[in-house]
């Protein structure tokens, strides 16, 4: 999973999604590493275990959630009955179906004034319209200075497709750098029509090892960048699809005149 850690000027922490691993956990972090009780915002873009296999943890660890983004157009006991046609319930989604009732009063602290010029915009496909928790997802786009950045969840192509029709959405689409394959860059997640109206530096595809054919997706990503992709600065080397299966964790450090630079765990 791709967890972002975004720090504004005044201090505010910014998550997108809370999956963990056995070696690394979001909650930890934020307790220990960062010493902080209080994550003050927390995007869940998609309501399956792999996207908030640490919800409980956080609260666990002490930690507190000022402010949730999700889809707001089901409900927390509408989540519950889709979450449990494939089986029990997990502890973690039980935290979110319950914080899907709790957060809906309006934030005193809204994201766009207090995150030191960074910005979110999201967008969302209407339940009963859709009932998977994939093409539900909270589709996010983060900028700063001109960079942007695009977090679609697990949003799969009739998904995609219904947003499409949006003209804000579209124009949103413009001038992203970096998109976050939907799906951890499954072919189900790929849709061939955004492109008409992006054209990225670079995929980022946050993916384990490859078990199914599914994954098998970095050349058609790579096909629809930008022929000059990104440079890496731990290598130095150009690239069109990162993935944390083959580089490790990637980071992004934005300047404030929205250039970048990436750097990743592994040589890749």
């Amino acid at each position: 999973m791709l967890h972002p850690l975004v720090n504004g000027i005044a201090g505010r922490l910014a998550m997108i999604d809370s999956g963990c691993t056995t070696q690394w956990r979001p909650s930890t972090f934020i307790r220990q590493g960062l010493n902080r009780s209080t994550l003050d915002y927390l995007f869940i873009t998609n309501a399956d275990q792999d996207h908030m296999s640490d919800l409980k943890g956080l609260e666990q660890e002490g930690i507190f959630v000022d402010t949730l983004f999700r889809n707001p157009t089901y409900s927390g006991s509408e989540m519950y009955a889709i979450k449990s046609i494939s089986g029990p319930v997990s502890a973690d989604a039980q935290w979110y179906v319950q914080a899907c009732s709790a957060y809906n009063t309006p934030t005193n602290l809204p994201f766009n004034t207090n995150m030191g010029g960074i910005t979110a915009r999201c967008f969302f496909n209407p339940y009963p319209q859709f009932t998977d928790t994939n093409d539900l997802s909270l589709v996010v786009f983060i900028e700063f200075v001109g960079f942007k950045i695009l977090f679609p969840g697990d949003l799969e192509k009739a998904g995609w497709q219904a947003l499409l029709q949006r003209a804000d959405f579209r124009a949103a689409l413009c001038g992203t750098n970096i998109l976050v394959a939907s799906h951890h860059g499954r072919e189900s997640g790929f849709c061939q029509d955004v492109f008409n109206w992006v054209v990225p530096d670079a995929v980022v595809i946050s993916d384990k090892p490859i078990r199914h054919e599914t994954q098998l997706m970095v050349p058609d990503y790579r096909r629809v960048t930008r022929d000059q992709g990104v440079t890496v600065r731990t290598t130095m080397k150009a690239r069109h699809v990162l993935t944390t299966r083959r580089d490790g964790w990637i980071q992004f450090t934005v300047g404030s005149d929205g250039s970048y630079f990436i750097d990743t765990e592994c040589a890749g």
